[in-house]
């Protein structure tokens, strides 16, 4: 096949630097492979002592009432409120992380002798957050102390109105801080604590675990809930894709091991309906691809009562009954998503927008759903490799939407550009959510336009592959996997290892499911089999390629097999790097398509260079980048030296 015929994903690829012989003195000190050594350098775990608190920590925890300064008000604040038989309100949310958060509070609050009840604002109508009519509706029905989950700490005028009304409220929350506080009793929330601390990656499950667990702590009723409180705080940190370190690791690897054997009849019947009963131990991808979008399902199609009733039951039948209501949802929320975004990518194919020079999509269509736009959005990004904004018309005059993103483009600072043009908008660095009347469309798209010209260079607009090192075929194996399996739990901020390999033949391929291809691979002798997930418009696949993956495993008739799950492919010769040295110090450089020059450093800094150009751009591909005169010292020398190393 004619290699200039053949489509593969237009990708860029981001190289760990090789530390090939750190790694494997780390491996012999270890025991370990150097190509699992080399993936925990490029973790930040330079140092044998490091490598073991990360796989096994043994380091005690302190003290959350040390670290939340507001721990101790709210704790006391609770146990009167039980003490003294207080109605107690939760408000949560309808994603995975709120719904979890209500429904632990809750099974703890009741097991205490609570009087609890609680409240989820309407996605469709009232959007996200505590507001002045739950608020008021809670004072109605005798409410004294209200407890929001996972939202709350930017509601200045619903918290105000409660205290008007003379309600206690505490705000337990995960998000960024506004400005100016709200007036709540107690606030909790992980931004408000010391960078350092290792609660401070917790998602608002997690605030809502540490409460519980301490408030059973002081009823000494620990015992009795723990493991319950544990699992729901697992199921949560993983579904709303929290960043799998410091706590959260420590916790959701423990409660990994309880999940399969979990006694509350919610959980169990979630399992048997995602088709998990049989697992023994179960990965966060089992929770974030089999689990958790049947939770998420509910909130962004259904009515979140659904999930809360789902893991608050005690009796079989009615989980059994919750959990069919989410896999119905579920794959209505599957088929949302296809039509939606074959849509999607037809409106965009056939309109004047140009994703790559706006460097950045805003598309607006009547009759999307909006509880799975941001889904959509997440796919396109993929596709087309710019920040993503999709919305949907409320009414004649309103436009709700979703935001998604890349990693050099910050969606909260985009709109918080755009936030005089706003009705309504908030996030964070990689998602987001806006509101907006529809006479300022294309004001906003305009807005867009220049925020993202300011942000993003032409060479950040190609989905980003972050592999850490080479590895030949001959070493994926069994073996491998079970070592890589001491990673876990992988997710966010602790991804999964990607490898990659030059040269390979496809030497079978063939298209099965919904689009996806079924490859076997050979490079020297050595053949395995290879997945390719949604890269049916691919097919078939040109060869020979690089290819760069991940390493899973693969059970058939009792039969277990490595199988490689491809991220991304290019042609060989594509880009290739050279070592050489400068001032004592070892770099990397690249040249692409004869028109940029990479030069790579070991810490990973990467300093970006377009023929023609005496302005560069450095900095880490996934953090900030500035830009940086070339022609001027200490770089021009560096340039030199790369270019020399290149012989070009």
């Amino acid at each position: 096949m004619s290699l200039s015929r053949s489509r593969i994903p237009d990708q860029r690829w981001y190289i760990h630097p090789d530390q090939s012989d750190r790694a494997l003195q780390l491996a012999l000190e270890t025991n370990r492979s150097p190509l699992l050594t080399q993936v925990l350098l490029n973790r930040g775990l330079e140092t044998f002592e490091d490598i073991q608190e990360f796989l096994d920590p043994q380091q005690e925890l302190p003290s959350a009432l040390e670290d939340f300064p507001d721990l101790a008000v709210s704790l006391e604040l609770l146990i009167n409120a039980i003490n003294d038989k207080t109605r107690i309100a939760i408000c949560g949310d309808y994603d995975a992380d709120g719904m979890t958060s209500t429904a632990l509070l809750l099974r703890a609050l009741r097991y205490l002798g609570g009087r609890v009840d609680y409240a989820i604002p309407s996605r469709m109508s009232e959007g996200y957050g505590i507001n002045t009519r739950i608020v008021e509706e809670f004072y109605e029905e005798g409410v004294g102390l209200i407890l929001t989950v996972d939202n709350g700490i930017a509601a200045h005028q619903p918290i105000e109105r409660a205290r008007e009304l003379g309600l206690t409220i505490i705000v337990t929350d995960h998000h960024d801080l506004p400005p100016e506080l709200p007036n709540a009793n107690a606030i909790l929330n992980p931004k408000l604590i010391a960078e350092e601390s290792p609660y401070r990656s917790m998602a608002g499950v997690g605030v809502a675990y540490v409460l519980a667990l301490c408030l059973a702590q002081s009823f000494g009723q620990t015992r009795e809930l723990q493991n319950s409180l544990l699992e729901l705080f697992t199921l949560g940190t993983i579904a709303d894709l929290a960043p799998l370190t410091g706590v959260n690791r420590r916790w959701v690897k423990r409660g990994l091991q309880l999940l399969p054997k979990s006694k509350m009849a919610g959980i169990q019947a979630l399992i048997q309906i995602a088709g998990l009963s049989n697992e023994k131990n179960l990965k966060p991808e089992a929770i974030g691809f089999r689990l958790g979008p049947r939770i998420n399902a509910i909130g962004r199609i259904g009515d979140p009562q659904v999930v809360i009733e789902l893991l608050v039951t005690d009796d079989d039948g009615v989980a059994l009954e919750q959990a069919m209501k989410c896999e119905i949802e579920n794959k209505r929320r599957q088929q949302l998503c296809e039509q939606i975004e074959k849509e999607a990518i037809e409106y965009y194919e056939d309109s004047s927008f140009d994703a790559k020079a706006d460097r950045v999509l805003l598309l607006v269509k009547r009759d999307w759903h909006h509880g799975v736009i941001g889904i959509v959005a997440s796919r396109l990004v993929e596709r087309y490799g710019v920040p993503v904004f999709i919305g949907t018309y409320e009414d004649d005059d309103h436009i709700r939407g979703s935001a998604r993103s890349i990693p050099e483009f910050n969606v909260f600072e985009a709109l918080e550009f755009c936030k005089d043009l706003m009705l309504k908008s908030g996030g964070h660095k990689a998602a987001g959510g806006f509101s907006f009347k529809a006479d300022r469309l294309d004001e906003i798209r305009d807005r867009l336009r220049t925020f993202a010209h300011q942000s993003l260079k032409t060479e950040h607009l190609k989905p980003l592959v972050t592999i850490d090192v080479e590895a030949d075929l001959a070493q994926i194996d069994l073996a491998l996997h079970a070592q890589l399996d001491v990673l876990h739990p992988c997710g966010m901020e602790n991804p999964e290892p990607v490898f990659w390999t030059p040269n390979v033949l496809v030497t079978e391929q063939r298209r099965i499911g919904k689009g996806h291809i079924k490859l076997v691979l050979e490079s020297a002798g050595q053949k395995v089999n290879a997945i390719a997930w949604r890269w049916g418009e691919y097919f078939p696949l040109p060869s020979p390629l690089d290819v760069a993956y991940r390493v899973k495993s693969n059970e058939w008739n009792n039969q277990v097999s490595v199988q490689l799950e491809i991220l991304g492919v290019r042609f060989p010769g594509q880009s290739s790097q050279t070592e050489f040295r400068f001032s004592d110090r070892v770099y990397h450089c690249t040249m692409l398509d004869q028109k940029e020059l990479r030069i790579q450093n070991a810490k990973g800094d990467i300093l970006v260079i377009q023929k023609g150009r005496k302005i560069g751009t450095l900095g880490r591909i996934d953090k900030t980048i500035q830009e940086v005169d070339v022609s001027q010292a200490p770089y021009y020398d560096l340039v030199k030296a790369a270019v020399n190393a290149l012989a070009i």
